[in-house]
C-alpha cells in the first residue's frame, strides 16, 4: 500500500489482530506495545529535523497517527479479553 492510499481502512485492524495474536501466543504485553508505538524522542527528533518538512513531515504525522491507531486497537482487544476472561498463556 502506497503510504498516500487510504483506501484501506481495515488495515489499522488488522495489524492490530496481528499483534494481538501474538499477545495470545505469550508475548510480552509491554514489548508489543512499544513495537507498535513511536517512541516520544522519535517524534521529538522529527519535529527538530530540518530534512523533515513539507510533504515528507505530513508523511510522518500520517506513519504517526497510523500507529497510535494500531495501539489504540489493539489495547482495547486486551482489555475486552481481560474482561471477558480469555485465558492468556
Amino acid at each position: 500500500m502506497n503510504i498516500r492510499d487510504d483506501s484501506d481502512p481495515l488495515a489499522p485492524q488488522r495489524e492490530a489482530a496481528f499483534f494481538y495474536g501474538l499477545f495470545l501466543r505469550g508475548h510480552s504485553l509491554e514489548e508489543l506495545r512499544q513495537d507498535i508505538d513511536v517512541p516520544r524522542p522519535v517524534v521529538s527528533r522529527w519535529l527538530r529535523g530540518k530534512d523533515f518538512r513539507g510533504d515528507f513531515r505530513s508523511d510522518l504525522d500520517r506513519v504517526y497517527q497510523y500507529r497510535k491507531r494500531v495501539l489504540a486497537i489493539f489495547d482495547g482487544l486486551v482489555s475486552t479479553s481481560e474482561q471477558s476472561g480469555v485465558a492468556i498463556h
